[in-house]
């Protein structure tokens, strides 16, 4: 369950830091309480799996998942210039993240 719970924080870490650099500053009421929401139910989730798993492996894991998905996503909606080096860079975290799962 912590592994489940972890990998939902690391998705919601990638939905943090979208919405901060979407809230302009924090002008932008809509992307605050995205950000603020996120970040809470994210940190949450993450000192949940810290409680069975070990910090470190989960603070690699949580922040490999949320700066993968925040950089595909500024790629995707072409806030980010795509390039096949940052994604096969990408992809090289997926697999450093995978192999602390497959380690534990």
């Amino acid at each position: 369950m912590s592994w489940i719970v972890l990998v939902l924080s690391g998705i919601l870490e990638a939905v943090w830091a979208t919405a901060l650099g979407k809230s302009e500053g924090f002008t932008r009421p809509a992307a605050v309480a995205t950000f603020v929401t996120a970040l809470a139910l994210s940190m949450a989730g993450l000192a949940y799996a810290m409680r069975s798993l070990p910090v470190g492996t989960s603070y690699a894991v949580w922040v490999g998942i949320g700066a993968v998905l925040t950089v595909t996503y500024a790629m995707l909606t072409g806030e980010e210039a795509f390039s096949v080096l940052k994604v096969a860079l990408l992809v090289g975290i997926v697999g450093c993240v995978l192999g602390l799962k497959l380690l534990h």
